[in-house]
């Protein structure tokens, strides 16, 4: 602490010296980005001549980025799985299959082994290594598995969206069944989305515990002592909300809006998560968001897809969000903190999903479409 305040103090007289420093920052606002660089295309790689690509997911210890597609041999090998991709040397390797049914949910966690988390429509959630490119764990849900991710706070536990608007929370240490399910307040419509917030000591929001997001709105599931969970309802707009993302460092979420009557575009609303004491002598806190600043990108929105929210690769505070375009077959990057569009990522179909990655203290972003990875590099 004593460093930090060193630093701090530091910092703060070496910027009272500047004179009309470009970096002005709005109390409660983040930081905006006033780097010259961008992001340049890098490699493409073709995964499925077929279509039908997905999700996307990198693996940071292993320096790998795995994409979902259906089976290159469908007549040996029905099914979908994964492609893998290094990273390091920009080659694409072999297809491990692990699912009969399209895979809906691709996550890594914070273990040291390389544990590639899967979620699909055919009623399972299933733990593969890419160690030894096998599946070494199944858990039947009984309903299609919409999304999925891992608890960061202890790497034992798994959390499942399944198409009812359920939470299935799994122990890897139990093989057989779900320790708990956190059954929907309100609708039972389908988990589109599932990111897990760890603890830490924010002013904002201090609190661990799963952000979940349907098709009619969102909740923040507290986790509390002794592993039990408290809802908190996200004041979101109703209906058309098809995807959350999460950046943990700053707490922020990024909700994606499909067009409506009183919207004619697709919308990105970055919101801030806040806690609040429920009464002054209890313990107990509300949780909720804030929206910040809002994006706007094309008219059309037939898919679901996964949009970003991440630091800026200058690594100054700043905030990136990146999203998919159907209407112009992009995905379309912004400043967070100042709102402008930084940047338009062309591609030849719409842009499903978005992955900002660093591996040799190079900074890329993944775009996936049906077919093809276009990765990116901050230069």
């Amino acid at each position: 602490l004593q460093e930090l305040k060193a630093l701090v103090a530091q910092h703060n007289a070496s910027a009272s010296q500047q004179p009309g420093s470009s970096r002005t920052c709005l109390p409660g606002s983040l930081p905006s980005s006033q780097s010259q660089r961008k992001y340049h295309l890098e490699k493409v790689f073709v995964v499925s001549q077929a279509g039908n690509c997905r999700v996307m997911a990198y693996c940071d210890m292993l320096s790998c980025l795995v994409v979902s597609q259906p089976s290159p041999q469908s007549t040996f090998i029905p099914g979908c799985g994964v492609k893998m991709m290094s990273v390091a040397n920009m080659k694409s390797s072999q297809y491990i299959a692990i699912h009969s049914k399209q895979i809906r949910g691709l996550a890594f966690g914070r273990r040291a082994d390389g544990l590639l988390l899967s979620a699909a429509l055919d009623n399972t959630l299933k733990l593969t290594s890419l160690a030894t490119n096998t599946v070494v764990q199944t858990y039947n849900t009984g309903r299609p598995v919409w999304s999925c991710c891992w608890c960061l706070d202890d790497t034992n536990y798994i959390y499942a969206g399944l198409v009812n608007g359920s939470i299935m929370i799994y122990d890897l240490r139990d093989t057989n069944s779900h320790v708990q399910e956190l059954v929907p307040q309100k609708s039972r419509c389908p988990m589109v989305s599932l990111s897990y917030l760890p603890r830490m000591a924010s002013a904002s929001l201090p609190y661990g515990g799963i952000l979940a997001g349907t098709l009619e709105g969102a909740c923040f599931w507290e986790q509390k002592a002794g592993n039990s969970y408290r809802p908190h309802h996200l004041p979101l707009e109703p209906g058309g909300c098809i995807d959350i993302q999460t950046e943990i460092s700053t707490r922020h979420c990024l909700a994606t809006y499909r067009p409506s009557k009183n919207n004619p575009c697709v919308r990105c609303v970055m919101m801030e998560l806040t806690s609040s004491p429920l009464t002054e002598a209890s313990e107990d806190v509300v949780c909720s968001s804030n929206p910040v600043q809002t994006f706007s990108a094309g008219p059309t929105c037939k898919l679901l897809t996964k949009n970003a929210i991440f630091q800026s690769p200058e690594e100054d505070g700043s905030i990136f969000v990146c999203a998919g375009d159907e209407a112009s077959n992009s995905a379309l990057l912004w400043d967070a903190g100042s709102g402008s569009l930084l940047q338009k990522l062309q591609a030849d179909l719409p842009v499903l999903d978005i992955c900002p990655l660093e591996v040799n203290q190079t900074h890329l972003l993944a775009t996936l479409t049906e077919k093809m990875v276009k990765l990116y590099k901050w230069q």
